[in-house]
């Protein structure tokens, strides 16, 4: 990593070709703003709202829980040996991976990895004997290695896969979910990606005498060295009515579920654009026009500022959606070729028919700084200012919902994961306002209670919870820990359990890892302590995955600074 290198994503790895790729990019992206009413335009220039993915307004979608099973190419399988057919299956996920990660903007999601591997592997009559067992072992820890180490969309970003897990009922998907977790746990602490998520559920591993626990617990001993798995916990509010096996996450947090065209749950589902709107601008603007003015005051003239910015970006994604449904299925060849969506895409006649069945997401980011410049108290520390900031979620979430009535379109409610806006909101607003909310050089995200609050996880959990029940279009929340809680599976299963009855939809755990380049130390050191040297590698999350520190954006960089732990 060259310090002379300015990186835009902390995924990416600047190459000739993402060079080139980036210099387009940036022209498109002039394009399509000046080919966008000056009004919206300007809303995204000045940091009013963010319209993500740019480059692709128009061309194409965001992401995509795939539907693995329906259009699955058993005729390209016929004739080869056992093992082939394993070698196959694999070189057939890293292909779907790859091009997929071409057509669209964003995350791919397979969402019961282990339950649809086993039933490929089944149909392909591959036995479960030892000797293929152990090719499908090998097999996993070479996928996981190459979503982790692949740098190929744009020539230079890795690919934003998750693999969803846990639900396993047959001993061969039993096994597939355990090789995967073991598999990750051993791979190398430099080994942070895909993002796997454990599917937490009563009567299927939760508790302990549900056929899965051993599992879960597994999950958790992993967790606690490697921060991986995240949990998506099935018997939360707003998730327990449905099938866990229609529940996914694609990306880092994306959620798709309810779906006005019969289609509930997320296999072969996904977003189709998304706006973050900066809360704290707004709220730096009511506090220039009514200092001194009652709060109920400023909250109002708050809401009416986001109700005005929020039509405009109704009409924006509205206007995105109609000039995606305008492309081609031909543009479109894989997901086409193998039906990876809710509908037979193949047989598609227009983008409409799959792509009604995605979701178009109001997001949001900087709550609680918004809360604090309305109230003056962040809106952790007190139970007025707790309540006026779950009734403006609520009043966001009420708008979506409009949206849906009014459009027959699957409108939501998005908690942004705002690696780059969380910056990029916050510095534009410091050359206008001199409130110290920009002084620290980040926003915090979405709905988050600070990142240097230090109050206490339990607590943290419970506040954060009932914000999951009214963002349906995705959420997450972290625990921050000190250092690597080796050893303390009952500890994280206590936050889980906490999580669920709060209403917590997404966990994941925080903590710092620092790998000593020469020596292979880890911990959390400055210089390592057993070589002296201070080549370290940092890991750390950055919104929803893990990354290198050193490939940080500006602003994530500074929330890291602040960060304490809970």
């Amino acid at each position: 990593m060259y310090k002379n290198i300015v990186y835009e994503n902390a995924a990416q790895r600047k190459t000739y070709v993402g060079e080139v790729y980036d210099q387009g990019e940036r022209k498109v992206k002039d394009e399509v703003l000046n080919g966008l009413p000056e009004e919206w335009a300007r809303l995204h220039r000045d940091g009013h709202i963010h319209i993500h993915d740019l480059d692709a307004y128009g061309l194409t979608y965001n992401c995509l829980t795939f539907d693995l099973l329906k259009g699955f190419p058993y005729d390209s399988f016929e004739g080869l040996s056992d093992s082939r057919k394993v070698l196959r299956l694999f070189e057939f996920y890293k292909s779907i991976v790859s091009k997929v990660g071409n057509e669209q903007s964003g995350g791919m999601g397979f969402g019961n990895f282990d339950l649809d591997t086993a039933t490929i592997l089944r149909n392909l009559g591959v036995p479960a004997n030892e000797a293929c067992r152990g090719l499908i072992r090998d097999s996993i820890a070479e996928f996981l290695q190459w979503c982790n180490d692949s740098h190929e969309r744009m020539g230079q970003v890795s690919f934003y896969v998750t693999l969803n897990i846990g639900l396993a009922d047959s001993d061969l998907s039993r096994y597939i979910c355990r090789s995967v977790i073991e598999e990750f746990t051993t791979l190398p602490a430099t080994v942070f990606k895909p993002n796997i998520v454990f599917k937490v559920k009563d009567g299927v591993n939760h508790r302990g005498d549900d056929p899965n626990h051993d599992l879960y617990l597994l999950a958790l001993s992993c967790t606690a060295k490697k921060m991986i798995p995240t949990y998506l916990l099935c018997d939360c509010e707003a998730d327990k009515p449905f099938d866990p096996h229609d529940l996914s996450i694609m990306g880092c947090r994306t959620r798709v579920v309810n779906d006005l065209f019969g289609a509930t749950g997320s296999r072969g589902r996904g977003n189709i654009d998304n706006i973050s709107i900066n809360l704290p601008r707004l709220a730096l603007e009511v506090d220039e026009e009514l200092p001194g003015a009652p709060v109920e005051q400023r909250i109002e003239l708050f809401k009416e500022k986001w109700t005005a910015v929020a039509d405009a970006v109704t009409q924006i994604l509205l206007d995105r959606y109609e000039k995606t449904l305008q492309r081609s299925v031909e543009l479109f060849p894989t997901v086409r070729k193998y039906n990876l969506w809710i509908e037979k895409f193949g047989d598609a006649e227009t983008m409409a028919e799959n792509l009604k069945h995605g979701t178009l997401s109001f997001g949001f980011i900087g709550l609680s700084e918004a809360i604090e410049v309305l109230t003056g108290k962040k809106y952790y520390a007190g139970s007025e200012e707790y309540s006026e900031a779950l009734d403006f979620v609520r009043f966001m979430r009420s708008y979506a919902d409009s949206c849906i009535e009014k459009y027959h379109l699957n409108f939501s409610l998005l908690a942004t994961s705002g690696e780059l806006i969380s910056g990029r909101f916050c510095e534009i607003d410091k050359k206008h306002y001199s409130h110290e909310i920009t002084q620290k050089g980040f926003y915090t995200n979405s709905f988050h209670v600070e990142v240097d609050s230090g109050i206490p996880a339990f607590e943290k959990i419970s506040k954060e919870g009932p914000f999951h029940t009214i963002c349906n279009g995705g959420c997450i929340t972290y625990v921050e820990l000190g250092e690597s809680p080796l050893g303390n599976v009952e500890g994280l299963s206590e936050y889980v359990d906490c999580a669920i009855k709060s209403g917590t939809h997404y966990l994941g755990f925080n903590f710092p890892l620092d790998i000593c380049r020469k020596c292979g130390n880890k911990g959390v050191f400055d210089s390592c302590p057993e070589c002296g040297s201070d080549e370290i590698t940092r890991i750390r999350r950055v919104s929803g995955y893990l990354e290198i520190l050193d490939y940080f954006v500006s602003g994530k960089k500074h929330e890291v600074s602040h960060r304490r732990k809970n």
